[in-house]
């Protein structure tokens, strides 16, 4: 472990604890959290040191006067005293040599700027100690396997394989008493409060880097480490599952863009990115997070996504074969040979060929029977058993014969999830499924949903394989790649010394070029003769289109006219698209008028870039055109991407179907198309001063032709 993970231990494993500001009232917070030290049966084994001039005992345990007073061993200290005299404590425990702290106290950043200058003074006196703080404004840390609770919270969840990462101290209340009452173990439980110090991006690789944790849980209200946070998420879901709620994921005050990518770009479309690139699982509420947490900790992922229902109800079987479709699931067809066997055991009217219904009065023995089948039979990648209860059947007796078809299982077991439809009479059952550890759920969706991540973790392993730092260029690519930075650095100087904020279509295409993404043949004039000239130099059919930095949307103000198919109407074209620019945009500064080689017969897209301030470019891809706010069919990754990344990208946009060809139209260049999202990644990576850019349309051509940039448009940092 290095130096940086190796500071964070003392959290977890401390030689000797004390406790500021400990009391003797149980009311106070401070007394909860010397009684859950001391707990007989789940408390610390190592010294407690309570800290209360005013006491002479705790709880049994002597009473210091002050962190100078406490006798070796002591590594961490536990703050629970008025913000007003945290910095003096903290500079005693660093003096003490102390070497981990956790502000349960309030009254930092949340409370304004002095609460935010207290907090930062905080945390320069623990620096100049090398002392970690986690917190202020949090509720502690909890390590079942140490055992650890400096937490106030009562209860403590049983030791298990899951940790839990959270900003919210209140969230982390409830849900250990929610733990505790379900009898879900957990690892580490940790309420890390303002992030003075200690943050998720420091944290993520500590968990994963912790044997006993099999499957890290995160709930976040902010993000700190921006890209590093994202290598710290890819690297430790390249070890184990990460599965991450996160608040704020709407925004009404997003400000006015003026791309089409920024418009689409919401608050949280960087984060998802993220997850989506990191192999992270994100959900959308607290039930998903644990649900998908628990199949994670207690099944092996599946090898496929044909999944077996076994059932003793055909309606909730039904539920969830509609429900596996929208999981990216398939309802397994069991094998005539195992149809044949189960035949000759199960009730004559026994459904088997889809869901395996063994109907209401299926008992253990035949769920056992049934199971060992599904599991058996090469057709199926993991079993869902369902148990609606009946008065004849014992629900414990048949959860012990799901556990025991799971565990008898041999090489590469498949996974089995379970969905036990009710609540009185089932609560035994629900227990006995934890023990054993199944995956229990009440309703067939939930279910559905956790196979769901299972598979998406299973594809999401192979992706991680592709790190970026494995795309290795090689050399005459490395010698294009610098002669294209150097060209686009002058175009931005120059637009810079210009005074310009936003490039035109004529400026982005020098941007496009150096990035190797392909640009119809044009020319820039202001005179309607010369238009002809370059038009019939083209040849016709060409377009027309106004070029101003100052309009960026041409098609909005009838700035651009296609299918232009001789010298006339070059002359009306080029004489009416100015007396629309002059009307619409009194005050623009209008470069002319560009002369374009007409693109026809492809897809349009568009491939976008907005920079977020927290994570970096975020690059969208969609159906281009003059749609895409309206349809808002897109995808987001962050830059810079890996081929699989863009792959990615497409295949989520449902209309992109249009580029497979349908209806007798020839398939577009996919190759070519991620070629080019590739190229507009590497130039937003490499060139922060582009805040946005969308390239709108694209056109992608049939298979073998290629794909062109037909505009574009850039806005650049003042």
């Amino acid at each position: 472990m290095n130096e940086r993970l190796s500071s964070l231990q003392p959290f977890f494993t401390p030689n000797g604890v004390a406790v500021i500001g400990a009391s003797r009232d149980p009311s106070k917070l401070s007394y909860g959290v010397v009684r859950n030290l001391v707990d007989p049966e789940r408390g610390y084994g190592g010294p407690i040191y309570p800290i209360n001039p005013k006491a002479d005992e705790i709880l049994g345990l002597k009473c210091y006067p002050d962190i100078a007073s406490v006798p070796d061993p002591v590594e961490l200290a536990v703050l629970i005293i008025p913000a007003v005299a945290v910095i003096g404590a903290v500079e005693a425990c660093g003096r003490r040599g102390v070497k981990a702290a956790i502000v349960i106290s309030g009254g930092f950043r949340e409370v304004g700027p002095d609460g935010v200058a207290r907090e930062r003074e905080m945390v320069e006196v623990a620096k100049r100690y090398n002392m970690r703080v986690m917190g202020p404004n949090g509720i502690g840390v909890i390590d079942t396997h140490t055992p650890l609770n400096t937490t106030f919270v009562k209860g403590m969840p049983p030791k298990g394989n899951i940790a839990f990462l959270s900003q919210s101290g209140a969230l982390c209340g409830g849900i250990i008493d929610w733990t505790v009452g379900h009898g879900i173990g957990f690892s580490r439980f940790l309420s890390v409060g303002n992030e003075a110090d200690v943050n998720e991006t420091d944290l993520i690789p500590f968990l994963a880097a912790h044997d006993a944790t099999k499957v890290i849980t995160l709930y976040l209200e902010d993000v700190k480490g921006g890209p590093a946070f994202v290598r710290e998420l890819r690297d430790a879901a390249a070890r184990k599952p990460v599965i991450v709620l996160k608040s704020g994921r709407t925004g009404s005050g997003q400000a006015a863009t003026a791309s089409h990518t920024g418009a689409l770009a919401g608050v949280h479309a960087s984060f998802s990115a993220a997850c989506r690139q990191a192999g992270a699982l994100e959900v959308e509420s607290v039930q998903a997070l644990f649900d998908a947490a628990l199949a994670f900790a207690y099944q092996p992922l599946p090898r496929g996504n044909r999944i077996a229902i076994v059932t003793n109800a055909g309606g909730p079987a039904a539920l969830a074969a509609d429900a596996l479709e929208t999981s990216g699931l398939f309802l397994a067809r069991t094998a005539a040979e195992t149809q044949a066997m189960l035949r000759t055991q199960v009730a004559p009217d026994a459904q088997l060929g889809g869901p395996i219904d063994l109907l209401g009065g299926a008992d253990e023995k035949t769920y056992r029977l049934a199971l060992d089948a599904a599991l058996a039979d090469p057709n199926c990648d993991g079993v869902l058993a369902v148990l609606v209860p009946q008065v004849l059947v014992n629900p414990v007796a048949v959860v012990e014969a799901f556990g025991a078809a799971a565990a008898a299982q041999a090489d590469q077991p498949k996974p089995v999830v379970v969905c036990l439809m009710g609540d009185v009479s089932l609560e035994q059952a629900s227990a006995t499924a934890h023990q054993l550890q199944l995956p229990a759920y009440t309703f067939p969706e939930d279910a559905v949903r956790v196979f769901g991540a299972l598979w998406q973790r299973k594809q999401s392993e192979e992706r991680l394989a592709w790190g970026v730092d494995q795309l290795v260029p090689s050399e005459a690519e490395r010698l294009i790649a610098a002669r294209g930075r150097r060209k686009v650095q002058e175009t931005l100087m120059l637009a810079h010394a210009a005074g310009h904020h936003a490039l035109d279509a004529a400026a982005c295409r020098e941007l496009l070029e150096a990035y190797g993404i392909r640009t119809p043949q044009a020319f820039l004039t202001r005179d309607p003769s010369d238009a002809v000239r370059f038009a019939e130099e083209i040849g016709y059919p060409v377009v027309l289109k106004i070029i101003s930095s100052d309009i960026l949307h041409k098609s909005d103000i009838g700035g651009v006219i296609v299918g232009v198919k001789d010298a006339a109407a070059v002359r009306s074209g080029f004489k009416t698209i100015l007396t629309r620019a002059k009307t619409a945009h009194p005050a623009a500064q209008i470069r002319g008028i560009q002369v374009q080689e007409m693109i026809e017969g492809g897809q349009q897209v568009i491939v976008g870039i907005k920079r977020d301030p927290t994570y970096g470019p975020l690059v969208m891809f969609g159906l281009g055109g003059i749609y895409v706010e309206a349809l808002a069919d897109v995808s987001f990754r962050l830059a810079p991407l890996t081929r699989p990344d863009a792959e990615d990208m497409i295949d989520e946009v449902r209309s992109a179907r249009l580029l497979q060809g349908l209806r007798g139209a020839p398939p577009a260049d996919r190759v070519a198309l991620v070629d080019a999202i590739m190229g507009i990644s590497r130039l937003a990576a490499e060139h922060e001063e582009i805040l946005e850019l969308d390239v709108n349309p694209l056109m992608v051509l049939p298979a073998g032709h290629g794909a062109v940039a037909v505009d574009a448009r850039a806005i650049l940092a003042p």
